[in-house]
């Protein structure tokens, strides 16, 4: 029985960069061994094991051989005489198949270190066309390595394209597509794993109201680079920089123009309304990817209110109230400075206008804070004394929040 270290954290740790969960994979071991040394199975599909002190994992080397379409048509042999050359084979791409031995060797029999390298994303085998989660994977990867300047291997984007080409990305299941992209949201490079999406044809399937974005114009004296999907990717990249790690952000930001996609051609390149036009490809694509309500909720939000933030100095008092009272921003006040920080990567996500200041986010924030300020309570009798019913209480309280509101504009005025 040999034990190696395997995949991410042999990859991260030739990268330079901080290793992750740390995965095994065992040679010549069977479950009842595994269980006989304290392990505790955990693997539905194929045997996995965490260990008994540190609660790694520890699966033991297996092939796969296709039964069906689709990422679930596997047949999994997890016999002790499957050898670590083997488990290595089925893996998804060559700088994920290298191993290491506790006494630090590598065993890189598809040449994933010179892949690493070369800064080349490449598929481990033919295999690889059996499993079109593996397309998504592509992409993902490349949202979190395109900064260190990776590319697809040329043989890899055509075997993707392949595979989209005959229908297998229709076999994913709503819940793997959103777990991907979820994940590239977090990344530093969302727009890679869109460009990767569109190089092989899968955008137009997993993603086709974002798809429907490229090759609209946009008025060049507003967006420098014209194209709506170019501007989409320079959004998703600055959000990515403004909210590292949250995918909440950088989901609404994705999804914040969809509507310039429905956009008639006779009155192009003005998108006049494209931010109501969007709220129902939104919801369907929401609905279809079965996104978190966290995540849908500030999309919508997004979408519908950014130019509202864009010009958030030329709005009377009332009506900043009621865009905040939109995002429920009294009840939920955490939602006003995300909803800022998407506008902010809009307005910035604009060639040649990356580096320029968002003043509107800083006072739609301070607007918000002054308004919150204000106390229900301190308002619940009039000034000669009579209690103020439930409605009464309620118009009093958006007057008085007003009027705060107000006053904060006028201090910084004055």
């Amino acid at each position: 029985m040999k034990t190696y270290l395997v995949g991410g954290a042999v990859r991260d740790r030739l990268l330079g960069l901080a290793p992750g969960d740390r995965d095994h994979v065992v040679v010549g071991a069977t479950p009842e061994q595994m269980l006989a040394q304290g392990f505790k199975p955990v693997g539905r599909d194929f045997p996995v094991f965490l260990h008994p002190a540190s609660a790694e994992e520890y699966a033991l080397a297996r092939t796969e051989r296709k039964s069906g379409r689709g990422y679930r048509g596997f047949v999994v042999d997890a016999d002790p005489a499957v050898t670590l050359e083997e488990d290595l084979a089925r893996r998804d791409f060559t700088i994920n198949a290298i191993a290491e031995d506790p006494d630090g060797r590598l065993f890189d029999p598809l040449g994933g270190v010179a892949d690493l390298q070369a800064r080349v994303l490449r598929h481990a085998g033919p295999a690889f066309a059996e499993d079109p989660l593996r397309v998504l994977r592509a992409a993902r990867f490349m949202a979190r390595f395109a900064g260190l300047g990776f590319s697809v291997a040329p043989q890899t984007l055509q075997l993707m394209r392949g595979m989209v080409a005959a229908g297998e990305l229709a076999e994913l299941v709503p819940e793997r597509v959103w777990q991907e992209l979820s994940r590239a949201l977090r990344y530093q490079a969302p727009a890679a794993f869109l460009r990767t999406l569109r190089e092989c044809g899968a955008l137009a399937q997993v993603l086709p109201e974002v798809d429907a974005l490229y090759g609209v114009p946009q008025r060049a004296e507003f967006h420098p680079e014209i194209d709506t999907g170019a501007h989409q990717e320079l959004v998703s990249d600055l959000a990515a920089r403004l909210a590292p790690g949250d995918d909440v952000v950088g989901f609404a930001a994705l999804t914040h123009d969809l509507g310039k996609a429905l956009t008639a051609a006779t009155v192009l390149p003005a998108h006049i309304g494209h931010e109501h036009a969007g709220l129902a490809p939104l919801r369907a694509l929401c609905a279809r990817l079965k996104v978190p309500a966290e995540h849908r909720e500030l999309a919508l939000m997004a979408c519908r209110e950014h130019l509202n933030v864009h010009r958030l100095a030329e709005l009377r008092d009332a009506t900043v109230h009621d865009l905040l009272a939109r995002c429920d921003g009294f009840r939920k006040p955490a939602r006003i400075a995300p909803l800022a920080l998407v506008c902010e990567a809009d307005k910035r996500g604009r060639m040649g206008r990356e580096q320029d200041d968002y003043p509107q986010g800083r006072e739609l924030l301070r607007l918000h804070a002054a308004a919150l300020a204000v106390n229900a309570r301190d308002l619940a009798t009039e000034p000669g004394g009579v209690a103020l019913s439930g409605p009464q209480i309620g118009a009093a309280l958006r007057e008085a929040r007003i009027a705060a509101i107000g006053r904060a504009r006028k201090a910084i005025s004055g």
